[in-house]
């Protein structure tokens, strides 16, 4: 058992850097200090404890991460500063040399947060510095020797709960470290998850986003199937609406496709990555699919669900990606019906197999075919937007930070924000019939009049 009396009434701050797995973590993390006793620093005050969680997915995330650090340190001198996620993973000897990082965590040791900090947190309150295995303590374990799943449902400050159902992947696509910082696919049961998404009914969350690195893999460690899961969590009373954050296409069964379009809470709302429209450039990604399934599941989704929102992540100038291959790959995307592309320019990692790929594109032609693919992006999203001017939609909203209008989403992602002389405490977390009407200001939502709950 562990004494946690000496946190009562201590300060803590988080940082999060990555996706929306990593924000569902610290989120977590944050539940099990506030058990503790640990309440969260106000802005301006200083914490007793600051914790980063780390992304390395490019060059630029390992970049912001230590610039957080460092900022964080100079900001909270005193406080225990630990430091954890995907860089910590594979790069714990760097991140444990900066000064003022008392402690590094890796994919293992992270489920055991608690743990280090009644070690190392309360030595450092009793005026012992850590030494250096202690600060030190960390993961370079081969990507098969990480297994601990560590359970996340919370939602942090927003009204849409994030719940964990899967970790790691074994995939190894040519340009990616991920399998090296979260190790190989890993799950809980269904009933666990079961019970985590009752739980979150029983708080009164209505939505929520089911999350992991390759969610469509679950299964490998209980012997279930991603379907089974979804059917299951369909069928927790009090649920309203489910996301499904990210989805392989290879991974994208029809069986799924047509759940989702007959089912009572899973939203017409896809999240696929495609990485890249040119079947060359897929090949030497070793990604499992080509253009043709990528189309196929495109179609199924919209013959189905006809409103549904599809999400695609596109990597641009990868190694290998010749114009040819990028023309190849924006008329594939053009001819998609798909409503919005997260473009990411291609960073070189460390390590991967890709870097043996002789075909480099430079920085300036990198940002060029971002820009073109963001251009073709907002106009396909525009379009979908203004298909449902006019309309009628149920809209679940959150609380709008100060300054800001209240906005939510309609069952098909669509954001919608109130005017201020019309958004009400009450509204959060609540379901309401709602006019879509014109664009705001900076056409990154629709105005809606709310017309009954």
């Amino acid at each position: 058992m562990i004494d946690t009396s000496a946190f009562q009434g201590k300060k803590a701050a988080f940082f999060t850097l990555g996706c929306k797995l990593n924000f569902s973590e610290t989120s977590t993390f944050g539940q099990l200090l506030h058990d503790m006793g640990v309440v969260t620093a106000g802005k301006g005050e200083e914490a007793d404890l600051c914790l980063i969680n780390t992304c390395s997915v490019t060059e630029v995330a390992d970049h912001k991460c230590r610039q957080a650090i460092h900022r964080l340190v100079r900001q909270h001198p005193h406080a225990y500063v630990v430091v954890t996620g995907c860089y910590a993973q594979l790069e714990p000897l760097l991140l444990s040399e900066i000064e003022g990082v008392d402690l590094v965590l890796g994919s293992n040791e992270k489920a055991n947060l608690i743990q280090f900090l009644s070690e190392g947190w309360s030595a450092k309150m009793d005026g012992i510095a850590p030494t250096a295995d202690a600060k030190r303590y960390h993961a370079v374990s081969k990507p098969k020797d990480i297994t601990t799943f560590a359970p996340s449902c919370s939602r942090g400050n927003r009204t849409r709960y994030f719940l964990k159902v899967q970790d790691g992947c074994d995939y190894f696509c040519t340009y990616c470290t991920i399998p090296f910082a979260r190790g190989l696919s890993r799950n809980p049961n269904i009933s666990s998850l079961v019970g985590q998404a009752s739980g979150v009914a029983a708080e009164g969350g209505k939505e929520i986003v089911i999350t992991g690195v390759n969610i469509g893999d679950f299964g490998k460690t209980t012997g279930e199937r991603f379907i089974d899961l979804v059917k299951a969590l369909d069928a927790v009373e009090g649920i309203r609406r489910y996301r499904i954050s990210s989805l392989e296409p290879d991974l994208l069964s029809d069986e799924l496709i047509d759940f989702c379009a007959h089912s009572r809470a899973f939203m017409p709302h896809f999240h696929i990555p495609l990485q890249s429209g040119s079947d060359t450039v897929l090949r030497l990604m070793h990604r499992r699919y080509d253009r043709s399934l990528f189309a196929h599941k495109i179609h199924a989704i919209k013959q189905s669900m006809p409103d549904a929102f599809i999400g695609v992540d596109v990597m641009v100038g990868t190694r290998g990606e010749t114009p040819e291959c990028f023309a190849e790959c924006y008329d594939f995307l053009r001819s998609l019906d798909v409503t919005q592309l997260h473009v990411f320019p291609y960073s070189e990692r460390p390590g991967t197999a890709a870097l043996r790929i002789p075909y480099v594109v430079d920085a300036k032609e990198k940002k060029f075919r971002s820009k073109q693919l963001l251009d073709l992006s907002d106009e396909k999203t525009h379009a979908f937007y203004a298909q449902h001017i006019g309309k009628e939609a149920e809209v679940l909203f959150e609380k709008a930070p100060r300054g800001r209008a209240m906005h939510g989403f309609t069952r098909n992602y669509i954001r919608v924000e109130l005017p201020p002389t019309r958004a009400k405490t009450e509204y959060d977390n609540q379901l309401l019939n709602v006019r879509l009407g014109d664009f705001n200001h900076d056409k990154t939502a629709l105005m809606g009049e709310v017309t009954h709950g």
